[in-house]
């Protein structure tokens, strides 16, 4: 791999000689953050550099296992199975939000959709009667 590295970083050099990357969108700015709005402010600096060294924040692994969740939910017809995967849900959505110390930015819609989902209650976009609940 060190020849590989070697050579991509000559080529990095020769572009920036060559005057490639002048005038680049964003040039003398300071690097937007906008992906990490889910990590608090204090962490963010310290999960950018573990993610740049290969390692990911628990609250991003916590935050795919409730999208696997998600996805088995849609999925199972079994009760005692939909069952545990809605306690599993529910107990990984608190722990994500103790972690971050705030609720997760979710919009309304969607949220209404989990709880929903989760009670067993008819999806209300197929519903024939155009009610939803409320909260």
């Amino acid at each position: 791999m060190a020849i590989f590295d070697a050579i991509i970083e000559e080529r990095i050099a020769a572009a920036y000689r060559r005057g490639e990357f002048d005038g680049l969108p964003g040039t003398g700015r300071p690097q937007s953050l906008d992906d990490d709005l889910l990590v608090p402010e204090e962490r963010r600096a310290a999960y950018r550099v573990l993610k740049n060294a290969g390692f990911v924040p628990p609250e991003v692994l916590q935050l795919r296992e409730l999208r696997e969740i998600e996805t088995q939910l849609t999925q199972t017809l079994d009760k005692p199975s939909l069952k545990r995967l809605q306690a599993r849900w529910l107990a990984l959505n608190a722990a994500l939000e103790a972690t971050l110390g705030r609720p997760l930015q979710v919009p309304q819609s969607y949220r209404l959709a989990v709880a929903e989902r989760l009670a067993g209650a008819p999806d209300p976009s197929t519903s024939s009667s155009g009610a939803t609940a409320h909260d």
